[in-house]
């Protein structure tokens, strides 16, 4: 049954599976300042509901999320960062099962928020994108290092270097993802994947979770404090204003290292 349906973000609940959606897809479900925090407080709230036995985050329409909405009003500064940090740690410490059903494009912190989940199930039309460097920033979400842990330091230097996207037969060949389906197998594959974890004995799924975390995202808190004061020094930088005004200009920026 649906449990809210605002305008950003729709949650329902249903045989023990919380479905949260990113609900901007006029934008490709780009982020408001709000919407990590909401995402945040929900995955929060999951941890003392008896009835949510796992959590989908899915995005509307034909994307996952583009990450942040650098065009609207969305800032990202100190404050930003650990708003999203909080996001991140909050899909990692939940100890209920986080499934991203990721259908489309998958860029930015939203990239970073997907590849934070235990199980990712792709689309064969979703991409994922780290494209920081395309307007002078760097990684973050704990990408340096939950893409790292996954598909090793190779091809994580790609993707947070070259912001190139992988797509997602790529992606899954690589070991970043965990489900890859056809666009029309996709919402069976999310909902009988949801199901079994709904199904399976809850203490059990959140030992194994906290033990897998602990033993390969070991570098997760700290990673996340490097981007954060990372971010921050870079954010002071010209070639932050030039890219920005790139990207809002639709041109190739012209970094000078200023």
């Amino acid at each position: 049954m649906p449990e809210t349906t605002e305008e950003a973000i729709t949650t329902e609940l249903a045989d023990g599976v919380l479905r949260v959606t990113m609900n901007r897809p006029a934008v490709l479900n780009a982020l408001d300042p709000e919407m990590p925090v909401r995402m945040a407080e929900l995955l929060e709230g999951a941890t003392a509901r008896d009835e949510v036995r796992v959590v989908v985050l899915t995005g509307a329409g034909r994307a996952f999320s583009t990450g942040a909405d650098i065009s609207g009003d969305y800032t990202i500064d100190d404050t930003s960062m650990e708003v999203a940090n909080r996001w991140i740690r909050a899909i990692t410490a939940c100890p209920k099962p986080v499934v991203a059903a990721v259908n489309g494009v998958a860029a930015g912190v939203s990239c970073s928020a997907a590849l934070a989940c235990d199980l990712v199930v792709a689309a064969e039309s979703a991409s994922f994108l780290l494209p920081f460097a395309k307007v002078g920033l760097m990684v973050d979400g704990g990408a340096s290092a939950t893409v790292a842990a996954a598909v090793g330091r190779a091809r994580a230097m790609r993707m947070a270097l070259l912001a190139e996207p992988l797509g997602a037969r790529e992606a899954y060949d690589a070991g970043l993802v965990t489900h890859l389906a056809t666009d029309d197998d996709f919402p069976g594959l999310v909902d009988s994947l949801a199901g079994r974890l709904a199904a399976g004995p809850p203490l059990a799924l959140a030992a194994s979770k906290k033990a897998v975390n602990a033993a390969t995202l070991t570098q997760l808190d700290p990673a996340l404090e490097r981007e954060r004061s990372g971010q921050t020094v870079l954010l002071r930088t010209a070639d932050v204003v030039e890219g920005v005004m790139a990207f809002a200009e639709r041109r190739r920026p012209v970094f000078r290292g200023e």
